[in-house]
């Protein structure tokens, strides 16, 4: 998406006081954190060179650049991935856009064989493309439209989403870090940028955590749930990468043998057997 650099790259010196990376700051400062100047100097390029590639007009940037940039604004991991990639954007392979994402037979056998968890499948968008019959319980795919079987939509845009998760802000902000990353890997997504865009009329929201630039990869933690059926649960949960198909994410939540968790999670199962 146009922009996402240079907004990313001031969004990060903002955060930075000019007392954290040694400089003196004099005087009252004009925007807040470092300076493009700043920047530049600590980077050990020419401040032409740095202005030019916040706005996106810059030439092809090396590692080395990037890397030295990446330090001075204290970037993490996957902040420090995600610079990478919207700096030197890979265009996209030219797609059917009439072909749908899909899910192989192999891995959908694999979702049916989990049957002690709930499990899904999301593809990109965080759009739910298939999954196991304790994830149904969990969330009610199957009641959806395909439209309305995307995990940021639900997030935002379902009333009952705040209801359903009592830490709602954390799993909107990750939702959100996520799309981002999303983004970064697929520049010129149509249907990602309409979806953003849909987002951001829709919910004041997720139009605040949009522009904070926040990234994030989905990989593990624990997500509270109040089900209507099961009650409260409490449920780590992992998410693997699927080779073969990377754009498609397996998520599955875990209880420990037992445990509550895993009675409810019984009990749910039980209840969906029997539900008409």
């Amino acid at each position: 998406m146009d922009g996402d650099l240079g907004d990313f790259l001031r969004s990060r010196r903002a955060r930075i006081q000019p007392a954290d990376v040694g400089l003196a700051s004099h005087g009252r400062r004009r925007v807040p954190g470092l300076r493009r100047e700043e920047v530049a100097q600590l980077a050990g390029v020419s401040v032409d060179y740095y202005i030019r590639l916040e706005q996106g007009r810059g030439p092809s940037v090396s590692d080395a650049v990037l890397d030295a940039i990446a330090r001075v604004l204290r970037l993490d991991e996957t902040e420090h991935t995600y610079l990478r990639t919207v700096a030197r954007p890979r265009p996209r392979p030219p797609k059917d856009k009439s072909a749908a994402q899909r899910v192989r037979p192999g891995l959908r056998l694999l979702l049916d064989t989990i049957d002690r968890a709930p499990a899904f499948i999301f593809g990109r968008r965080m759009d739910v493309l298939a999954w196991n019959a304790l994830g149904d319980a969990l969330n009610g795919w199957s009641r959806l439209s395909p439209a309305e079987r995307s995990v940021p939509r639900q997030v935002f845009l379902e009333d009952a989403a705040r209801g359903c998760h009592p830490e709602w802000e954390a799993v909107a902000a990750e939702t959100v870090a996520y799309l981002r990353m999303d983004a970064a890997r697929c520049p010129g997504d149509t249907e990602l940028c309409a979806l953003v865009g849909e987002l951001s009329v829709k919910s004041e929201a997720f139009r605040r955590l949009w522009a904070d630039h926040q990234v994030k990869e989905k990989t593990h933690g624990v997500k509270r749930i109040n089900h209507p059926v099961a009650g409260e649960l409490i449920l780590p949960y992992e998410t693997l990468t699927l080779p073969g198909d990377p754009e498609q994410t397996l998520v599955v939540y875990l209880a420990e043998p037992d445990t509550e968790a895993a009675e409810r999670l019984a009990m749910l199962g039980s209840w969906a057997l029997s539900a008409p």
